[in-house]
C-alpha cells in the first residue's frame, strides 16, 4: 500500500492546507493520507487559534484520512526534534511517503541545508547566533517552511520514506488576505481585525471564538512575579538564566507585544521566547520531560473509512492504537489534561468548560460520504 504522511499544525486550517492534500494525493497516488498534527499550542510557542478537535475535524473533511496528535512535550520544540518526532511517529503508523510544504520544491537545495549539523549550530548558538542566522550565515538568505523542511529530511534519514517538497503557493509571513489562498498568519491577523476570511477557510464557524496569546499574558506575568526564580528554572526550555530577563521585563510591561519584543534578541528570537513561556505558563518541567518514555502509540483525533480501514491494520501489526483516552500511557494522559486545561483559560466560561472535557473524547469519525 501506499501511505502518505504530512505534519501539520493548521493553525487554522486553510485553502493552502486543502492545496497541499491535494497536491500530496497527486504526487504520491496514495491509498491512506495521514496528517499528524499539532495540538492545543503549536511549534512556534503560540496557543492555536481554535481547539485541535475543530482543526482535526476540517482536515478529514478536507480529504485527510486519519489525523493522529503529535504529543505536546515533542510539539513546542525547535525545528529539528519536532520533525524527529513527527517522522517517527508516523513512521509508526506505516508511512512510506513524506510530503511538506517549502519555498522550494528543491530537494537538492534543501538537503544542502540539511547537511548544516546540529553541532555546527551549538558551535554558533555559543556565539549568540540563533539556528537561522547560523543558516543565512551558511548558505544565505533562509525561510521558515525551508527550515523545517531540512529537519524532515533529516529526520527520514535511515527510514524506509520517500521525502517528496511541494512550493508554496504564498509566503509563510504573507500578509495578503484578498487571495483564495492566504497564509495561515494572514488570516489570524484578519480574525484578530474582525475582518472577512469565510474565502480563505473551511473553518469559518469555528472561528467565532478564537484565542490570541495575548489573553494568555495576565496569567503568564502573574507566574513570572509569584514564581521564584529556582521554581522558574525548573520549567522545560527555561535556560542560561533566562528566566532574570522574563521576571525584570514582566514587572515593566503590562501587554503581551510589548513584552515579548522587549525580551527578543539575536540570541533569543521570538519562537525560542515563547516556547519558553508556553511551558512556564503550562508548568511543564524539565525532568518530566527528560523521564517521559517514549512514545509508543497513536492519538487518534479524527478518521474516516479509509483511516478505520488503516487503524485496523496497524492493530493487526500490534501498533498501540489511542481510539479512548485511556488507552494513552499515564505519564502522557498527565501532560494531555493539564496542557489543555492551560489552553482552556483564555476561553469564556462555558467554553473553558466545553475545552477542559474535550480531551477525554472519543476520536472523530467522518464517514467518507460526508455524514458523521
Amino acid at each position: 500500500m501506499k501511505i502518505c504522511g504530512i505534519v501539520t499544525e493548521y493553525n487554522p486550517f486553510h485553502n493552502g492546507h486543502a492545496y497541499h492534500i491535494q497536491k500530496a494525493k497527486e504526487a504520491t497516488n496514495c491509498d491512506v493520507l495521514i496528517a499528524i498534527m499539532s495540538g492545543n499550542f503549536v511549534q512556534r510557542g503560540e496557543c492555536a487559534i481554535t481547539d485541535k478537535w475543530a482543526r482535526a475535524k476540517a482536515a478529514i473533511s478536507a480529504g485527510c484520512d486519519l489525523v493522529i496528535e503529535l504529543p505536546y512535550p515533542f510539539v513546542v520544540q525547535r525545528a529539528d526534534i519536532f520533525a524527529k518526532h513527527a517522522v517517527d511517529i508516523l513512521d509508526m503508523a506505516g508511512i512510506n511517503s513524506l510530503v511538506f510544504g517549502s519555498e522550494t520544491s528543491d530537494i537538492e537545495h534543501l538537503s544542502k541545508l540539511a547537511n548544516t549539523t546540529y553541532e555546527e549550530y551549538q558551535k554558533q548558538r555559543k556565539n549568540g547566533i540563533s539556528m537561522a542566522k547560523t543558516l543565512e550565515k551558511i548558505h544565505g538568505k533562509v525561510n521558515s517552511n525551508d527550515i523545517l523542511g531540512m529537519a524532515y529530511l533529516r529526520a527520514v534519514t535511515n527510514k524506509n520514506i520517500t521525502p517528496i517538497a511541494i512550493q508554496r503557493t504564498n509566503g509563510y509571513h504573507d500578509q495578503d488576505i484578498n487571495n483564495t489562498i492566504s497564509s495561515a498568519t494572514a488570516i489570524r491577523k484578519a480574525i484578530k481585525e474582525g475582518n472577512c476570511i469565510s474565502h480563505t477557510t473551511n473553518m469559518s464557524e469555528y472561528l467565532t471564538n478564537p484565542v490570541f496569546m495575548e489573553e494568555y499574558y495576565p496569567y503568564i506575568q502573574t507566574l513570572l512575579l509569584t514564581t521564584s526564580k529556582e521554581e522558574l528554572r525548573k520549567r522545560f526550555l527555561v535556560d542560561e538564566g533566562i528566566e532574570n530577563l522574563f521576571v525584570k521585563q514582566a514587572n515593566i510591561h503590562m501587554d503581551w507585544e510589548s513584552f515579548i519584543t522587549s525580551c527578543i534578541s539575536n540570541r533569543y528570537p521570538r519562537s525560542s521566547i515563547q516556547r519558553s513561556l508556553i511551558h512556564i505558563l503550562t508548568q511543564t518541567n524539565k525532568y518530566e520531560i527528560d523521564t517521559l518514555p517514549t512514545c509508543d502509540f497513536l492519538r487518534v483525533l479524527a478518521f474516516n473509512d479509509i483511516g478505520r480501514k488503516h487503524l485496523k491494520h496497524l492493530k493487526k501489526q500490534e501498533i498501540k492504537i489511542a481510539a479512548s483516552f485511556h488507552q494513552i500511557p499515564q505519564p502522557y494522559r498527565d501532560i494531555f489534561i493539564r496542557i489543555t486545561n492551560a489552553y482552556a483559560y483564555a476561553f469564556d466560561t462555558t467554553k473553558r468548560k466545553e475545552i477542559m472535557d474535550s480531551e477525554v473524547q472519543s476520536p472523530i469519525y467522518i464517514s467518507s460520504c460526508g455524514s458523521y
